[in-house]
């Protein structure tokens, strides 16, 4: 199946047929559904802000999700090439009532996708996502007629705004940053990361060199920032010369450090060390007595089942409190409203920042660890070795049309039940947590996989737990 419809949005490859890919019939009828929904939502205005990544089919599925809006009688910010936050931002400083992303993310070049906003430029809840796909089958909506068609208009200063915004935040220590004269290396996978953190590095005084800095769609390596995709990058700060190597994927919310070695600073280890510095920042104020802003807050993080424990020791070394979510942004984001959260994020290089905004955003991320690098007077490599090390082995296993995912987890869910030193979640998924390891199965949400998730202070130990339960799941699909 190329086609997944999810709460989170609709996401498929490029070409083929109706109702198996993401095609012009589709969009339209998805676009429309968003739009009838997004409509009776109460909100003033009349506006729905659109941005894209780089990706080869952007021009054609934005002209697409734009015409269709304008259809259904609503007008179009169109801000172009724009990150996932800029255009959330987008919504928010624009009075917009709505927000949709067209971007795939981390998948590779022939996929696409239309994430789906609501008016405080975050991803629609789980009930109103719901809401959406049930329109989207019914085909629930009305287009508008001849003199009550939308109205379309360009928007380019967005990733001026969204600079100025990450500058103003109050832990963004723009002169210290400039103390340092970091020089760094970014990989931006020829998408829109190269239309904006060239001028986010000019702003904070960092001398960069930019890799794959061509906004044209043609990603130069698998755009996931794990490890295994990103040996050029990895070898080009080795040679020497960077003080940092910065990682972004086509749409530039998840974000990956490499240390000036050469070597991973750790995609995990993103949220967990810019939230040690939000952290450390805020008891400081608190301790000088500082009552403005944020500094009375409880200190609470967030991030999901599937992240590394290292955000939950941090936290408690700070004083603080650590909560999980289920996977997923928009669920993070709910979990971090209902606990006061200061910071959260996902694993997955991830961070969210309320202060800025509810949304997984790279520039806040870069900005707030070159703080912290700048406040610290470290290296990359020694931040990183003040932090808990773990070791998280990242699996995957393919699902065929008979694979019985239910009955793999409950599965799953049977073995460990007897198992006293075994703690069992399924809120999402199966998590399996031992005092010294844990291991997570899910159904992705946007690709037809179990993701299959491990940690342990040890990668051998990691991935050892992980090939058992994968085992497992081959085992039962043989059976089937």
């Amino acid at each position: 199946m190329s086609l997944i419809k999810s709460i989170s949005g609709i996401r498929g490859t490029i070409g083929g047929p109706a109702g198996d890919t993401l095609n012009p019939l589709d969009i339209v009828k998805f676009t429309s559904a968003y739009a009838a929904f997004i409509k009776s939502q109460g909100s003033k205005g009349n506006t729905v802000a659109v941005g894209r990544d780089a990706r080869l089919s952007g021009e054609m599925v934005r002209q697409t999700v734009c015409g269709t809006l304008m259809g259904m009688g609503l007008d179009v910010l169109d801000i172009g090439l724009a990150t996932t936050p800029t255009t959330e931002l987008a919504v928010t400083m624009n009075g917009c009532i709505g927000g949709i992303i067209i971007t795939a993310s981390h998948n590779p070049r022939h996929w696409n996708a239309l994430k789906l906003l609501n008016s405080r430029g975050e991803f629609l809840t789980a009930a109103d996502g719901a809401e959406v796909l049930r329109m989207a089958e019914k085909a629930q909506f009305e287009y508008a007629d001849v003199d009550h068609l939308g109205h379309y208009t360009v928007c380019n200063d967005m990733n001026q705004r969204h600079i100025e915004s990450v500058l103003a935040l109050r832990l963004v220590d723009v002169e210290a940053i400039k103390g340092r004269r970091f020089r760094v290396c970014a990989d931006t996978i020829n998408s829109v990361g190269g239309c904006i953190l060239p001028d986010l590095f000019r702003a904070l005084g960092v001398e960069f060199t930019i890799l794959n800095g061509q906004a044209d769609g043609q990603f130069a390596h698998n755009p996931e920032p794990l490890e295994k995709n990103l040996q050029g990058i990895m070898q080009e700060v080795g040679r020497g010369g960077y003080d940092l190597g910065i990682v972004v994927d086509p749409d530039v919310d998840r974000l990956a450090f490499i240390c000036e070695d050469g070597h991973m600073f750790g995609e995990e280890y993103t949220l967990v060390s810019v939230a040690d510095y939000v952290l450390g920042e805020m008891e400081k104020a608190a301790r000088a007595g500082d009552g403005a802003g944020t500094t009375q807050r409880p200190l609470v993080t967030v991030s999901n089942l599937s992240s590394t424990r290292a955000l939950r020791d941090v936290t408690e070394r700070h004083g603080g409190t650590y909560h999980a979510a289920a996977v997923g942004e928009v669920n993070v984001t709910t979990k971090m409203r209902e606990q006061g959260a200061v910071i959260g994020g996902e694993g997955n290089g991830g961070v969210i920042y309320p202060e800025s905004h509810y949304g997984r955003d790279a520039l806040v991320g870069i900005a707030l660890f070159l703080s912290h690098l700048a406040h610290s007077g470290l290296k990359a490599s020694e931040l990183r070795a003040t932090l808990p090390d773990y070791q998280i082995a990242k699996n995957r296993i393919d699902l065929t049309p008979e694979t019985d995912v239910d009955a793999i987890l409950t599965k799953v869910k049977e073995m460990f039940a007897a198992d006293p030193t075994a703690r069992v979640n399924d809120i999402d998924g199966v998590k399996i947590d031992f005092p010294d390891r844990w291991v997570h199965l899910r159904k992705s949400n946007t690709e037809p996989i179990i993701r299959v998730y491990s940690e342990a202070h040890t990668i051998e130990q990691a991935d050892d737990i992980a090939q058992k339960l994968m085992q497992v799941v081959y085992d039962m699909q043989r059976q089937r």
